[in-house]
């Protein structure tokens, strides 16, 4: 998949991270084969189980899915490799060979052991998955392989599959409903990028065949309703503004009424960049939901809380905050080709258990795509697609 290696590529720094610390950890008291410290050789770590199926929404019908939630998934995370032989070792029986044992001889290797696990931990903290996260991520790769030796290629392998299995039950894309028009309310904080999300969500909705109409609720930035304008115009969707300064709950109201006029599938209400320390702000966001469903007390259908990658575990308190006043349906995390910490990601799945959507590694019209776990997994500790 053409995205898989975009996101393997972008999330460089994330995954530089994670391979250059998961290497010095092996490194640091480990020891090339098992037969130089007079032991025998190990046999390889149990296979990671496959993560669980996610489980389905029981609440809410989704008779469909969003654009580009059909697209195969990515490689799976590959499973350890042998690596390759000295020349003076001999070769590995068939039966080592079938059953995985046949370990490269000059592969350097570490026993996991407290000492081990503790560097694991902090090298997760410091990636952004959280103390609680990065805790039971250890000790599931810790559970059956302690005093095992472990190389680096190894280790990666486990932790991807862990990464996996945590983030395979929020993969869902956003659901489409028949209802017409489906509202979509559009938050985050200032500079998470919820205009650039609005316009690619609008253009692959619309290239979907889904008529969208999208409103401009921020009224308070003129640059912001420019450039919204701009994104409606390379998606071919109108876009509802309102004079500077005006009220932004009755452009959500108007354009829930043009909406219903036109027959659109969707309406994608953006807003203002709420700082979650302003009351006042805060307090403005409740209110358009409020008037939204004066209209239609089933909407907003879905409130996307968009999430820059870069802000780290302060995206904790954001979701914290969005879901009391705007009852946040579901994520998308952007710029996460520009962050070293791609573990945060990771820490809102295991807290929060909300949706994730769709991330963004750039600001190019593709660069937008339906979150795959495997995929993510795989760039985040940087294996092989």
């Amino acid at each position: 998949m053409a995205f898989f290696k975009k996101l393997k590529d972008k999330l460089f720094k994330s995954s530089s991270r994670l391979e250059e610390g998961l290497e010095a950890i092996v490194e640091d008291g480990g020891e090339e084969g098992a037969a130089e410290a007079g032991m025998p050789p190990e046999p390889a770590p149990d296979p990671v189980p496959a993560p669980d199926p996610a489980p389905q929404a029981a609440t809410e019908p989704e008779p469909e899915q969003a654009p580009g939630a059909a697209q195969a998934r990515g490689p799976e995370p590959a499973a350890p490799a042998t690596g390759p032989q000295t020349r003076d070792a001999p070769k590995p029986g068939i039966l080592a060979r079938l059953t995985g044992r046949a370990a490269a001889a000059n592969e350097v290797r570490r026993v996991l052991d407290d000492d081990m696990l503790e560097s694991l931990e902090d090298l997760l903290i410091t990636s952004d998955m959280g103390v609680d996260t990065a805790l039971r991520v250890t000790a599931n790769i810790a559970e059956g392989r302690f005093g095992k030796r472990l190389s680096a290629r190894e280790i990666k392998t486990l932790l991807a599959g862990e990464v996996a299995r945590i983030m395979e039950p929020v993969a869902r894309p956003l659901p489409i409903y028949p209802s017409k028009p489906q509202v979509v309310l559009v938050v985050g904080v200032n500079g998470s990028g919820k205009t650039t999300t609005i316009g690619k969500l609008a253009s692959q909705f619309r290239n979907a065949g889904k008529k969208v109409v999208i409103a401009a609720g921020d009224t308070f930035r003129a640059a912001a309703v420019e450039q919204l304008q701009v994104w409606g115009e390379r998606a071919g969707v109108p876009v509802m503004t309102a004079p500077e300064g005006s009220d932004p709950a009755s452009l959500a109201y108007d354009a829930m009424t043009r909406a219903e006029a036109e027959g659109a599938d969707l309406l994608m209400i953006d807003t203002a960049g709420r700082l979650q320390n302003r009351q006042d702000l805060m307090e403005e966001l409740a209110k358009i939901v409020r008037v939204i469903r004066k209209k239609n007390p089933d909407a907003p259908h879905n409130t996307l809380l968009v999430l820059d990658a870069t802000t780290g575990q302060n995206a904790i308190s954001q979701v914290e905050t969005f879901q009391k006043l705007a009852d946040v349906s579901g994520l998308v995390m952007t710029k996460l080709d520009g962050t070293a910490k791609g573990g945060i990601l990771v820490s809102l799945a295991d807290r929060f258990g909300l949706p994730i959507h769709a991330i963004g590694v750039g600001e190019q019209i593709d660069d937008l795509a339906p979150f795959d776990p495997e995929e993510f997994a795989a760039a985040l500790t940087g294996l092989d697609g």
